[in-house]
């Protein structure tokens, strides 16, 4: 997880377009998990933080993540321990969750 934010939102973006939904929709899960506003998603400064970097430094990592349940190529989100591959996770879940077509809604627990 070494490579630059912006390679991995815009890998996060392709899948999620790749399956119907929306780059806004994804700005919406980022927002809503770490406290990016979505200009800052597209921004160049991206480029010159790295993923853990910008994971572990989220202005305002959302409490309401600890919701979040199940498994991403098989391991069990709340049975990881370090807390970087455990927000690494979180994402990944429900990145894979606005794929599938969960309403967006259910993917920010709100209802």
């Amino acid at each position: 997880m070494d490579g630059p934010a912006k390679r991995y939102v815009d890998l996060l973006a392709a899948k999620v377009e790749r399956k119907g939904r929306s780059r806004e929709e994804l700005c919406a899960v980022i927002e809503w998990l770490l406290g990016y506003a979505p200009e800052e998603l597209c921004d160049s400064r991206l480029k010159a933080v790295s993923f853990t970097d910008w994971l572990d430094n989220a202005p305002a990592y959302n409490p309401a993540a600890a919701l979040v349940s199940g498994k991403v190529c098989g391991i069990d989100v709340a049975a990881v321990e370090d807390p970087t591959m455990h927000r690494v996770r979180v994402l990944d879940k429900l990145v894979d969750e606005l794929a599938k077509g969960r309403p967006l809604e259910k993917i920010l627990r709100q209802g």
